[in-house]
């Protein structure tokens, strides 16, 4: 017998029976899921989230990772519908470290070998990760611009607040860098989602953390998510883990005095949010609503479905990429990634995107549905692990 939202009680019980199959056999210590249809919400805790054996809730906070990315396409889409950024504008007025890019000749060229950049980078190529800059995947010494975006303050590894430096002396280094590839032809992961915070913050004459409490997280009523937590909070932060090169769970970051018990100098749009699985749910929702929460809205319709349909070209896909598949089934739009033909249980249409650090969502609007999933074992590769696959 199914509810009025048609999930299956019998079926909510074997995904529980599943996941906590993943906990028995030690691959992680602990999970919160959601789950919503047609507005009734089915949440679920599985095991312990710290070392003293505490037990996951919905008020868990948790260190959502790449879950930052769509915030950063929310803001940066309150700063279009208000005309204070320009989808198709240059970024060079504020953030002018951007201006007159150079570009390598080829990926693994040295980093004085460039030509001039074609045309200047534009606020939609940040949305779309299209902007020339980002991550690029290669053994260490292999290709110089790689190596660049690794070193610490740049932060363009796994999430690390306490290795990066102030907005400011972040874009000054990152603007020494060449451009990977010519503005608009390529997708890059990752360090558009940052450049996008600082020029969220100078559009907004605001600190990006001010400015998201005010417009996003206050609004939505999401209290408990923020680039760090307060100490009356961190009793409830889940301890962070990793597997190490044995396969054992070791602790990447601990609650009290770790990374996120303190604001950091660079507040990461592409990685650096924490929240719990109701503060997110409710920023999930109000996408699943068209912008709309509870009485108000805080996007136009047509945002939210810019927003969340495929922007890329064919071309832009196949020069990038996380794996030579990822662009198989899906493609990117604002911030997340749009799934563009059903390969599996989501619908064409559903969008939402991960964390590595072990989270992941999605909402699929075809079955009017919302997923989300908050671990804090880190992925050990792009693709995730079966436990992803499993509640999926």
């Amino acid at each position: 017998m199914t509810s009025g939202s048609g999930l299956s009680p019998a079926r909510l019980q074997r995904m529980h029976d599943v996941l906590a199959a993943h906990v028995e056999r030690g691959e992680l210590t602990g999970m919160v899921t959601l789950i919503a249809r047609h507005g009734e919400v089915h949440a679920d805790a599985i095991g312990t989230v710290t070392p003293d054996g505490a037990l996951p809730g919905p008020d868990t906070i948790f260190r959502i990772a790449s879950m930052s990315k769509p915030v950063a396409a929310v803001a940066a889409m309150i700063l279009v519908e208000e005309c204070r950024l320009r989808l198709d504008d240059p970024v060079d007025g504020l953030l002018p470290e951007l201006a007159d890019r150079q570009v390598l000749r080829r990926l693994d060229a040295p980093l004085d070998e460039t030509v001039p950049a074609q045309r200047p980078i534009t606020v939609r190529d940040l949305l779309t990760f299209t902007s020339g800059q980002g991550m690029v995947f290669a053994a260490p010494g292999t290709v110089p611009i790689a190596d660049a975006l690794l070193d610490p303050p740049l932060g363009q590894g796994p999430p690390a607040p306490d290795r990066t430096v102030a907005p400011d002396e972040w874009m000054a280094r990152l603007g020494k860098l060449p451009l990977a590839h010519q503005p608009g032809t390529a997708w890059l992961y990752n360090t558009s989602a940052d450049i996008l915070g600082v020029l969220i913050a100078r559009a907004a004459g605001q600190p990006l953390e001010v400015f998201l409490a005010e417009r996003i997280f206050g609004p939505l009523g999401m209290t408990d998510t923020g680039f760090s937590v307060p100490a009356a909070s961190i009793s409830r932060l889940a301890t962070s883990r990793a597997n190490d090169d044995d396969g054992r769970i070791v602790v990447y970051d601990e609650a009290a005095g770790g990374q996120w018990s303190h604001p950091p100098a660079f507040p990461s749009l592409a990685g650096g949010l924490v929240s719990t699985v109701s503060d997110y749910y409710r920023f999930a929702d109000m996408l699943r609503a068209d912008g709309r929460h509870g009485g108000g809205r805080l996007l136009s319709r047509m945002s939210v479905e810019l927003m969340t349909s495929d922007q890329l070209t064919d071309a832009q896909k196949a020069a990038g990429g996380l794996g030579s598949d990822f662009f198989d089934h899906q493609g990117w739009g604002f911030c997340m990634s749009v799934a563009t033909r059903r390969t599996g249980p989501q619908s064409a249409g559903s969008y939402g995107w991960d964390g590595g650090l072990g989270t992941c969502w999605r909402n699929d609007p075809a079955e009017d549905m919302t997923m989300v999933l908050l671990t804090q074992q880190m992925w050990s590769s792009s693709a995730g692990p079966s436990l992803v696959s499993d509640f999926w």
